[in-house]
């Protein structure tokens, strides 16, 4: 019991003292000759007061200034490099006029000929006159094909170097010009398309609709490694690894530069999303073009280099769909509906790929969703030699392959 006592003693002292503390407080009166002192206080504090929120309003001010002159640095500067891309690169795009003959069906049953022009955009890639641009552009049953330069000058005396297959994934032409009229052609700078990011500033020049000529867009790359299936009424292809971009692309940009921010070409525009969409274009990657570049500057034709494999490129579905412990690769599926998956006498029956291998390199460059076989192959031209890394039986083994031009057919 005393210890109970004392204990609640305790409790109730600390309490007590307060507030005889503030009771002292509260009641004791200010001495007079201090008055002025405290009134002085008082003012001082009031005109601080003031004088910090006069301050910090200024610089609060100041702040939103320096933010809003920041902001304008970025819009300018940004704009002056579209400028000065546009300007650069758009001495190096052409508008390509076209004039073929097609058929269509009468009203009395028979096919009718007629005559139509169409109009694209195309990208020097040498002095001598070379010019990429898509195959679409450049149709079967061409009569004639001319190109506008910047300037305005049109040369008339073009040839057809050669169009991949109309099932090729890749949609390319290239054109020659062969009378130049005395003009200096500017060869466009082609950068490394493996190194653009999404996100990255992207600048689209090209024809748009065919009749304004060195549209200039922008935008960014909003995606890589799309497939899509592209054409019209008539026909459609399908094409694969394409940079996706919000830069706006229209009818007549096709075979037009899509350029970073460096000024160098890291696409080439082919389609553009219809059914309503807005601002979803594809180009597609300079490296899957460049082994195609490389047989035309060097051979003065195209020969697009083939590996002969129909394959799947692998991601979580679809290795979870055919039982794979590999995730990433090219799968050389099994034959179906009377389709083989390796082409009969092609290099890589040669080379003794079977189905079920899954490609995952090509020499060191693995092959993902940003880097496909085929626009891995594209790199490189016909006739040369590549090592594939593949995981056969769940073991990886390499084997040597000579790439072959494409047939015709």
């Amino acid at each position: 019991m005393e210890n109970e006592t004392t204990k609640n003693s305790h409790s109730t002292t600390k309490p007590v003292t307060n507030t005889k503390i503030k009771k002292e407080l509260a009641v004791r009166p200010i001495d007079k000759k201090y008055l002025p002192l405290i009134i002085l206080i008082i003012l001082a504090s009031t005109a601080s007061g003031f004088v910090g929120g006069y301050f910090g309003s200024t610089q609060e001010n100041n702040n939103q200034q320096s933010s809003q002159q920041a902001n304008k640095e970025i819009i300018d500067n940004e704009s002056d490099l579209i400028t000065q891309i546009a300007k650069e690169v758009g001495e190096s795009v052409v508008s390509v006029d076209v004039t073929s003959q097609a058929t269509r069906q009468s009203l009395f049953g028979g096919p009718q000929s007629f005559t139509q022009e169409s109009a694209g955009t195309g990208v020097i890639v040498n002095e001598d006159g070379v010019i990429i641009t898509n195959r679409h552009v450049i149709p079967r049953g061409l009569s004639s094909v001319s190109v506008t330069l910047s300037d305005g000058t049109t040369l008339e005396d073009v040839e057809v170097i050669g169009r991949t297959n109309d099932s090729d994934t890749l949609d390319i032409a290239f054109l020659k010009v062969k009378d130049k009229k005395g003009k200096t052609l500017k060869a466009a700078k082609l950068g490394d398309s493996s190194k653009m990011e999404v996100g990255d500033k992207v600048v689209a020049i090209g024809n748009a609709l065919g009749q304004f000529q060195n549209t200039v867009t922008s935008g960014i790359i909003s995606g890589y490694g799309r497939s899509v299936e592209a054409g019209d009424e008539t026909s459609t292809e399908t094409l694969q690894n394409l940079f996706q971009t919000d830069a706006s692309i229209n009818q007549g940009n096709s075979g037009g530069p899509l350029v970073n921010t460096n000024g160098e070409v890291i696409g080439i525009n082919t389609a553009v999303a219809g059914g309503g969409a807005e601002n979803i274009g594809f180009a597609i990657p300079i490296n899957d073009i460049q082994g195609l570049i490389n047989s035309v500057l060097r051979e003065g034709k195209l020969l697009r280099p083939y590996l002969g494999v129909r394959y799947v490129t692998l991601n979580d579905d679809y290795a979870y769909l055919y039982n794979l412990d590999t995730k990433r690769g090219a799968y050389i599926a099994p034959s179906e509906r009377g389709q083989a998956s390796i082409l009969k006498g092609s290099p890589a029956e040669k080379a003794g790929l079977k189905e079920k291998d899954i490609i995952v390199k090509v020499n060191d460059q693995t092959i993902d969703e940003k880097n496909s076989l085929v626009s891995v192959l594209g790199r490189y031209p016909a006739g040369e030699k590549v090592t594939l890394t593949i995981i056969r039986g769940g073991q990886e083994q390499k084997i040597d392959v000579t790439l072959e031009a494409a047939p015709e057919s």
